[in-house]
């Protein structure tokens, strides 16, 4: 990993790169292709190929490594909302149930793919939990975000200098 990067702030005092500071569908994607080829931790149990991710999708996700992609977005959401809980995360998840001539309503996300998702950030040591608050981000787990978080901003202002002030 590289030295974090400083960031200007509007007040002239400089911070260090973070998870807040990079749009979250970049450091979410590189984060997923992180998790799949170094650590091993994180798998996908042989049931997640034929799962639904709750009682609102209608099909088994399209994208064959959602599991990395969940994985990477659960932990960054355990970086910026921490301590959360598996109802707090199922809700998050969750999405609109159609009804068929019904209106559609929320309905909540599975709770056992998060759960063992869970339960592999801990493995991994990425993840913690806090007592009966829920999981939290270990120093790992918010040392690798800060570190790819630095990565994602330097190559987002060469590619795109219109961003800096994202």
């Amino acid at each position: 990993m590289s030295v974090p990067v400083m960031v200007q702030t509007h007040l002239g005092r400089r911070k260090m790169t973070t998870a807040y500071d990079v749009p979250a569908d970049v450091l979410i994607n590189s984060l997923s292709g992180y998790l799949k080829e170094n650590i091993r931790e994180i798998q996908p149990p042989e049931w997640a190929g034929y799962v639904k991710t709750g009682s609102h999708a209608e099909r088994v996700p399209q994208n064959p490594d959602w599991w990395y992609v969940r994985s990477a977005s659960m932990l960054r959401k355990l970086y910026i909302n921490g301590p959360v809980g598996v109802s707090k995360l199922r809700k998050d998840y969750g999405g609109r149930k159609r009804r068929g001539v019904r209106p559609a309503h929320f309905a909540k996300a599975g709770g056992n793919i998060i759960r063992t998702i869970l339960q592999q950030l801990e493995q991994a040591g990425l993840a913690q939990k806090e007592g009966i608050k829920g999981r939290t981000v270990t120093g790992k787990g918010r040392s690798l975000l800060d570190a790819m978080s630095t990565q994602l901003k330097r190559d987002l202002d060469r590619e795109k200098p219109e961003l800096q002030n994202y």
